[in-house]
């Protein structure tokens, strides 16, 4: 009866985290993770009564406190900073309850074989409770975030940031991609600089920019962003670069608001067709999906530490400082997680870019590195968007583009001959 409620307990976990709720947001995975745990100690309450002559009604505890508290996650939905806030006040009291069940486990099983096979389950509360006070501890302690650059700006119901450096036009406007923030731009933007004004940016819940509510699809990233170049100023038209899914948004950006565009420049940009274009690529967002939802919850548990690989090395100090003061910060994940999340949506809104008529396009295309089967033809397809394009194929890395000293220069070199085919009007130059 012990060994099958430990076991029952992550199995549920499990189903409901991995299969029923996944992808969810944090606080519906942790509240469903909760009660699953809560189901392991109630069959052992009740079960251990019901079937045999040793009542274990103790366990009964540890059920209805992990069931009330995931209960209440699900229904007060709390945002992060009431998550942050709490941090301060759950780790305690699971630890008290660690103790007390232990207690009650070594009094009614008197360290037999039963409260071996429990040990298991109490260790995992043991090791949440001090994981997530060891998280709140470090955030608190954390030293600040390096100064900002550029500003933030009101957009609507929350600000953004935006940084922009050099002078000239058109000016460039850069997109990350997947978790990547302004930071990720440390290589690129200063070079650019030295020809035209460039300006990296943060979505929203990413570095300093605020959270939003409200979904994070193609179309209302492309809203925010419009809202902040004009109340930050910055007159278009605009060279948009955009790396990875940042080159997506780009498309939709371009799709809804043509008249903003006068250059495009896709670095390694996914494609508006993944889902079909790429075989392999259903089965890879349904696992990114799901593990960029679990990431919030366990950094919470103290797991930060386990998967932050630090800064590229690459970068100027300055950006590493920014990367790390944000990096694997729940409320990022979050974002990222949201982000995620809607890539279907984006996807589809992009196709609605089908041509950008005589405007510059620049296609990167990295070769070196594991890439998805299909991807050299969806890059094709990127590129007749403009019967006047051009696509490079580069020895580099999808990453690298950006974070590699060598490698950036083709991303770099793509930039600056996009902007000077939109300053004179010309074809785009061939490297």
């Amino acid at each position: 009866m012990v060994a099958g409620s430990v076991v029952l307990g992550p199995l549920a976990v499990a189903a409901l985290v991995l299969g029923i709720v996944a992808g969810a947001p944090e606080h519906v995975l942790t509240g469903a993770g909760l009660l699953g745990l809560s189901l392991g100690w109630a069959v052992l309450a009740v079960g251990a009564s019901a079937l045999t002559d040793r009542p274990q009604w103790w366990a009964a505890v540890p059920a209805a406190w992990l069931g009330l508290l995931g209960a209440a996650l699900l229904v007060v939905a709390p945002d992060d900073r009431s998550l942050t806030g709490a941090g301060w006040v759950w780790p305690p009291l699971l630890l008290a309850l660690t103790a007390w069940t232990a207690t009650r486990a070594v009094r009614s099983m008197r360290l037999g074989a039963s409260f071996w096979f429990l040990s298991p389950a109490l260790v995992l509360l043991l090791l949440a409770a001090v994981g997530g006070g060891a998280a709140t501890l470090r955030t608190a302690l954390a030293d600040d975030p390096p100064p900002m650059p550029g500003q933030l700006y009101d957009v609507g119901d929350h600000r953004l940031h935006l940084s922009c450096t050099g002078s000239g036009g058109p000016p460039v406007v850069l997109l990350g991609g997947m978790g990547e923030t302004s930071a990720t731009w440390g290589l690129v933007q200063p070079a650019v600089a030295g020809t035209t004004r460039v300006c990296s940016y943060d979505r929203a819940g990413q570095a300093w920019s605020d959270s939003a509510p409200g979904p994070k699809d193609g179309v209302q990233v492309a809203a925010d962003l419009h809202a902040l170049l004009r109340r930050a100023g910055e007159r278009g038209p605009y060279v948009f670069a955009g790396h990875s899914v940042g080159g997506t948004y780009s498309m939709v950006y371009a799709a809804q608001y043509p008249d903003d565009v006068a250059g495009l420049v896709l670095l390694d940009s996914s494609s508006p067709h993944q889902f079909t274009a790429l075989p392999d690529y259903p089965g890879s967002y349904a696992f990114l999906r799901r593990a960029t939802a679990l990431l919030p919850s366990l950094v919470r548990l103290g797991a930060g530490p386990l998967i932050d690989s630090g800064p590229p090395a690459d970068l100027p100090s300055a950006a590493q400082a920014q990367l790390q003061a944000f990096a694997w910060g729940p409320r990022q994940l979050r974002a990222e997680r949201d982000e995620v999340a809607a890539y279907p949506e984006l996807f589809e809104q992009a196709q609605a870019l089908t041509t950008i008529g005589s405007v510059p396009l620049i296609v990167v295309t990295a070769t070196a590195g594991d890439r998805h089967a299909g991807w050299p033809a969806a890059q094709d397809g990127l590129a007749d968007l403009s019967p006047t394009s051009s696509h490079r194929l580069v020895p580099a890395t999808h990453t690298s583009l950006l974070l590699d000293a060598a490698d950036v220069t083709f991303s770099i070199a793509a930039i600056e001959d996009a902007v000077l085919a939109a300053r004179i009007r010309s074809a785009v130059p061939e490297p």
